[in-house]
């Protein structure tokens, strides 16, 4: 999960899509960090990707860099503790000038049943589970 955390935050941006109805929606985050043994990303509960997934967990991640791409597979759960927020915002300190793990809007979400795929032109996928 390291070598997966590493290569999205060198990417600094990736793309997060979720479904609404049967209809995809692809938008780009910046947020990734790992707490307590997973891998998390950070939204607002107002944005339309929270209550997307809270309709339905199954997402999925893609990011390029130099060739390479990593798309992760799963489902995102919402973790409501304050710890994991204060994680999140402490690593984004930037963030807090909207966001603090005491509101009722600040939101993260670890994958669980994640399945990462790191792929390029050049060589075989190269699969990582957590």
């Amino acid at each position: 999960m390291n070598e997966v955390y590493d290569f999205i935050k060198s990417c600094e941006t990736y793309y997060l899509a979720t479904v609404e109805g049967d209809q995809p929606r692809v938008r780009p985050f910046g947020t990734i960090d790992i707490f307590d043994g997973k891998l998390y990303i950070q939204t607002g509960k107002i944005k339309d990707c929270s209550k997307q997934l809270a309709i339905n967990p199954k997402a999925e991640i893609c990011c390029f860099k130099e060739g390479t791409w990593l798309r992760v597979a799963g489902e995102l759960i919402s973790d409501d503790s304050r710890e994991a927020k204060a994680h999140m915002l402490d690593n984004y300190p930037h963030l807090r000038a909207m966001y603090n793990e005491d509101d009722d809007n600040t939101q993260v979400l670890y994958f669980k049943n994640a399945k990462a795929t790191f792929s390029s032109f050049a060589g075989a996928p190269k699969t990582i589970e957590f």
